[in-house]
């Protein structure tokens, strides 16, 4: 039995009196008449027997009363709460002795129950205690607070009833688990020992015969801890091990010693043998002492009731995880263990600082970072992202609001001990940063000096730890919702008298994290809506003295049509007023996302019934899609603010909008681009989530209209500095969101943020920015997220012509990328052309109007894309129509090259499909078909060789036309254009049915070729079989002028011997003569001209090939040449004397090269 007190009371500790070595008395201002209650608890073994509640101070009679009710009084099964054989174990309270102790003693006789004390300041033996900090516990929810002060006896019975056994009952748990076999491989069933201790709700420390090596308890642990939970009467109830022993005699204590080494005899041993000899010596350590230690008896009160931490097991999970290197499954493993220690912090665990302890020392033994030192290469994002996550977190651990001096003192010994590691990650992870990254100000000592070596990732933490909490102002902010000042102090308090948080922006906010992590989520509101209200005053403050400040150089700013260079002249003067270059967005300690989230959780309640797919992100490392509820936000005013519609979201929407629109300078390194870039897209569709009334919206006019007036912080203003971050993501929510509300301002928002400055200068300048220094790695991120504005603005303006007009200018005048641009007029013909849906045609228009523009930034530049640029240019017309069509036709030059125009534009105008398509009448296809020929014309002039083709064939319906384009083609042929390409048109015109302008074309494509005596797999090979077919079918005295060019360009042997053949095989001229005459005609000789010359080239060609192929002949090749002289015998045999010339090339190759003795020996056995 015990007792507590409880007092209502509206007042808050604030000041305290002491004196040195010992505990705070806190004092504080109660209400009038203000009730004190007292609790009386009677717990049994393992639950609360009974709880009775009286008001004022308890006294005797009051005592003997709650035994008197108990009496009368059942448990919930029916059992009388006082039964015979019982004992009553009481304190030492005055009310529990004197009077009250002889009557119940007296009474209690009767009942056959023993009235017992405990030992003097014990209060460990006391389960009651148990009770009492868990309804603490259970009464500081937000529920039972409203209830303490609403009915006080409701509140601590309903907390009564939460207290379950594992909350009274300490302190040592053991059992024995089965986990059973698999029955299909007759696997026995396995058996585990398993020992748990636990104090004041927390386990202390687990044991198992798994051997488990992890750092969570293993499933037998669990296993025991729920089956002690469940089933409370199944488990038997033991006194310590040392009450035990003291009713034990002599006789007994040996004989339990004895079967105890007995029974584990190699593992206790040496162990008992050890401490029998430390006990034998009387001067020993262990006989100083009074008592021995008992594990079953729990703790003492004045001991630390922390969670079991195995450090060993940390330490060796850490290590395995970062060995797994760049695996998801490994940084999302730490990531858990990261939020794990935020869990401890919160709930004030120390483990919390000893957990991350050990991470940090793993991470600083990971030996990556020693090779990626040696290597000069720097981590990989994800290792980054975790070491980040790191530096944060010890930020938090050492703004711990109730750390003191000597504690400070020792994180910071231990983190520089860290810093100075050499293998210690730098904050900066691009070692090039040459400039100074702005340490954390410390608003107690604004003017601390800091030092010029490179800082690490723990310098932030480091100068963290100057850092204090016993400001007045930032005391009374923190404590005090309704804290008010005078105007007049402006540094402290805004006009309104709200308190103000001045402090560097970025530490400020790690401040609102440390109370956020550690437990204190009032507090950190009441800090983050400080902070909001010195942003939105100092962003009123930039946007007034913004002219005073700079000059007249910017009397014109808010002039759309400033000179671009005053403009980037001006803007990077107002950045440099600016109190930092250092941006908010992807800052390492994310001072606005923390804010914003901080601001939001109380705004936030949930909707089961709105579950939905979506991907969540745990720091800054995106996990799988999960089932996750969406946030429903609700509007809680801010209290005592001077705006009654005031609430918490909207300052959390404020900030986020002040936080994105700030003008800040592109970070240096790839990690750092596109960690901001990562951070903006977070932030930005966590906006998103939240509906828009007519509060917000309210607030999102009134930043808009901030932004583009513009003063030295804001990223909307006229004049920006050139390497300041673009605004196109941010532009485009706010796009988006304002649309429906305020066209005018949501247009006037993204045609301002459409500017690209960074690619407006390197133009200027003749450089381009992916190559100079500092360069932009997330260019193309940049330039596609401009590209996403362009298409959301177009569309959005179909409507409207003159915006649309406006946007299109802005779009071609911003956007520099051709494939960017390209991509931009693809969305733009994507959305004007819905598959289900009418054609927008002004949008249409837009979209060719875009297309036509990449084609003049890409005519004279290579694009690896160019062919499907002018593939879809000619789509996009198609759409349109007739006019369209004609119009880049006629205009061809400005657009095309003439390759292009003629094979990929006219070509496609004119094909069936198109007709098809555009359901077309016989005189607009002849419209098209007239000027797909006069470019085709034109094309062939410019270009014969490329267009020559094409363009015969686009005219060949025309005779005029094709006359013309043929003359021009031949004009070509006797300078600019190969034989490869004279054969290709002779063909075509043999295949139109012109052979004698084809024979033509073919002579002159025979006097450029040229075909060495090893070709004899060329390609143009074919073209001269056929040239040689045309001129024998048009007869002998085209054939006789064919075989000198053929002769004279071929010194292949094994072609002219197959030419030779194929002009024997039918009479020349054959295909076109009539029947009547075909009989007549006479095949060729080989003593006679045209042929005798041919064959003679053919046998000169072989001897020569002879020759040249002996010059340079391996074994392996002896067979080939073999073959070669047996085909090159048959050539000869044509000849009337070949048999002697073969006889006499065989007689000269035996002696010149009488050297080759195998070679020979075979060229004897095949020719004698």
């Amino acid at each position: 039995m015990d007792e507590s007190g409880v007092k209502v009371s509206c007042g808050q500790p604030k000041y305290g009196h002491l004196r040195k070595g010992e505990p705070c008395v806190e004092v504080s201002r109660y209400a009038a008449g203000g009730v004190n209650f007292t609790i009386n608890l009677l717990v049994g073994a393992d639950v609360v027997k009974y709880c009775s509640i009286v008001e004022d101070p308890s006294n005797t009679n009051r005592f003997i009363n709650l035994f008197v009710e108990a009496v009368e009084n059942y448990t919930d099964d029916g059992q009388q709460i006082l039964q015979p054989e019982d004992f009553v174990v009481l304190d030492n309270a005055p009310i529990h002795h004197n009077e009250a102790e002889v009557i119940l003693s007296n009474w209690f006789e009767t009942m056959s129950i023993e009235y017992i004390f405990l030992p003097t300041y014990s209060p460990d033996f006391n389960p009651c205690e148990n009770c009492f900090g868990k309804m603490k516990e259970i009464l500081k929810r937000e529920h039972y607070r409203r209830l303490l002060h609403d009915n006080i006896a409701v509140a601590v019975y309903d907390a009564v009833g939460e207290i379950t056994p594992t909350d009274i009952v300490g302190f040592h748990l053991s059992g024995t688990i089965v986990e059973p076999g698999n029955q299909l491989y007759s696997e026995p069933d396995r058996i585990f020992k398993v020992s748990i201790s636990f104090d004041r709700c927390k386990i202390t420390s687990v044991t198992c015969g798994c051997d488990n090596k992890d750092i969570f308890w293993c499933q037998h642990v669990v296993a025991l801890s729920l089956y002690r939970i469940r089933k409370a009467d199944s488990v038997q109830l033991r006194v310590p091990i040392s009450e035990t022993l003291l009713q034990m005699d002599r006789e007994q204590l040996q004989k339990f010693a004895q079967y105890l080494i007995s029974a584990h005899h190699t593992d206790v041993l040496p162990t008992a043998q050890k401490l029998a000899d430390e006990i034998l010596q009387s001067k020993s350590e262990i006989n100083q002492l009074p008592g021995a230690p008992d594990p079953t008896a729990g703790a003492s009160v004045d001991d630390d009731n922390c969670w079991h931490l195995d450090e060993e097991q940390v330490q060796e999970q850490v290590k395995a995880y970062l060995s797994q290197g760049g695996y998801y499954d490994s940084g999302k493993q730490l990531n858990s263990m990261f939020a794990k220690v935020r869990e401890m912090l919160k709930v004030h665990d120390s483990n919390g600082a000893r957990m991350l302890t050990l991470i940090t020392e793993q991470f600083l033994a990971d030996p990556r970072l020693l090779l990626w030192k040696q290597q000069g290469t720097t981590m990989t994002d994800k290792c980054r992202q975790l070491w980040d996550q790191l530096g944060a977190l010890w930020m938090c651990v050492v703004l711990n609001p109730h750390s003191g001096k000597v504690e400070k003192q020792l994180w910071k010994e231990k983190l520089k001990k860290w810093s100075d590691i050499d293998v210690c990650p730098l904050e900066d992870a691009d070692t090039r940063n040459t400039l100074s990254t702005p340490a954390i100000h410390n608003f107690n000592n604004p003017g601390a000096s800091t030092s010029n070596r490179a800082r690490t990732i723990f310098s932030r933490a480091i100068d963290a730890c100057n850092l204090e909490w016993c400001n007045p102002h930032l005391q009374n902010i923190l404590s005090d919702d309704y804290y008010h000042g005078h105007s007049n102090n402006g540094a402290m308090f805004d006009q309104h008298g709200q308190p103000l948080w001045t402090e560097h922006l970025p530490t400020a906010c790690a401040r609102v994290d440390a109370l956020r992590s550690h437990g204190y989520p009032k507090e950190a509101l009441r800090l983050a809506v400080a902070i909001v209200h010195n942003m939105r005053l100092q962003q009123l403050k930039s946007q007034s003295d913004r002219r005073s400040r700079v000059g007249n150089d910017d009397d014109n700013d808010d002039d759309d049509d400033m000179d671009d260079s005053v403009c980037r002249s001006i803007g990077q003067r107002l950045l440099q007023l600016g109190s930092s270059k250092e941006g908010w967005i992807g800052h390492p300690l994310d001072p606005i996302g923390c804010l914003f989230d901080t601001l939001t959780d109380i705004s936030v309640t949930r909707d089961e019934s709105q579950a939905g797919t979506t991907t969540t992100t745990v720091g800054d490392i995106a996990s799988t899609s999960v089932t996750t509820t969406r946030p429903n936000y609700v509007h809680i005013k801010v209290p005592a603010s001077h705006d009654p519609n005031e609430t918490f979201l909207m300052l959390a929407f404020e900030a986020a909008l002040i936080g994105l629109g700030q003008q800040r300078i592109m970070p240096l390194g790839l990690y750092a681009q596109e960690k901001a870039c990562r951070a903006e897209e977070d932030l930005i569709t966590k906006l998103q989530h939240i509906d828009l009334d007519a509060n917000l919206v309210s607030v999102l006019r009134k930043q808009a209209n901030l932004l583009l007036q513009g003063g030295r912080k804001s990223g909307l203003g006229v004049c920006v500095a050139t390497d300041s971050v673009p605004m196109h993501t941010f532009s485009r929510y706010l796009f988006n969101a304002l649309l429906p509300f305020d066209a005018d301002l949501a247009y006037c928002i993204g045609l301002r943020a459409m500017r690209l400055p960074v690619l407006d200068s390197a133009g200027e300048n003749g450089q381009n920015v992916t190559g100079r220094y500092p360069r932009w790695f997330v260019l193309v991120h940049v330039e596609t997220e401009q590209c996403e504005l362009a298409v959301c603005m177009l569309t959005a303006a179909k409507s409207d012509p003159r915006r649309l007009r406006k946007v299109l200018h802005s779009a071609q005048q911003n956007i520099h990328s051709s494939s960017h641009l390209f991509k931009l007029a693809q969305d733009v013909f994507k959305a004007s052309t819905p598959v289900d849906g009418a054609t927008h045609h002004s949008l249409l228009n837009a979209a060719f109007e875009l297309g036509l523009h990449v084609m003049r930034m890409t005519l004279s530049t290579l694009n690896w894309r160019r062919r499907e640029m002018v593939r879809w240019m000619v789509t996009c017309a198609t759409e349109i129509g007739v006019s369209a069509l004609v119009s880049i036709m006629q205009s061809w030059y400005q657009f095309f090259t003439p390759t292009e125009a003629t094979s990929m534009v006219a070509m496609t105008v004119v094909s069936p499909s198109t007709a098809l398509q555009l359901r077309l009448d016989y005189q607009q296809q002849e419209e098209l078909a007239s000027c797909a020929r006069n470019l085709a014309l034109q094309c062939a002039a410019k270009d014969p060789p490329n267009c020559a083709l094409c363009a015969l064939t686009l005219c060949e319906k025309d005779p005029i036309a094709f006359e013309t384009a043929y003359h021009i083609v031949f004009d070509a042929a006797n300078g600019i254009m190969n034989s490869t390409q004279l054969f290709t048109v002779a063909r075509y015109m043999e295949h139109r049915g012109y052979p004698i302008r084809a024979y033509k074309l073919a002579l002159l494509a025979m006097r450029n070729l040229s075909l060495a005596y090893n070709q004899d797999t060329h390609p143009t090979i074919n073209d001269v079989h056929w040239a040689c077919a045309l001129s024998h079918s048009l007869g002998k005295s085209e054939l006789s002028t064919m075989m000198p060019l053929v002769v004279k360009s071929v010194q292949c042997a094994s072609v002219l011997a197959d030419i030779l053949r194929r002009c024997t095989l039918s009479a020349p001229g054959i295909g076109g003569l009539p029947d009547g005459r075909r009989r007549g005609n006479k095949i060729l000789s080989y003593d006679k001209a045209p042929l005798r010359q041919l064959l003679d080239a053919a046998i000169s060609a072989y001897i020569n090939t002879a020759h040249s192929r002996l010059t340079h002949i391996s074994p392996r090749h002896y067979g080939d040449f073999i073959d070669f002289l047996s085909k090159a015998r048959e050539t000869f045999l044509l000849a009337h004397d070949g048999h002697i010339q073969f006889a006499k090339l065989i007689d000269n190759l035996k002696t010149i090269y009488k050297g080759k003795k195998k070679l020979m020996h075979l060229v004897r056995e095949r020719f004698g």
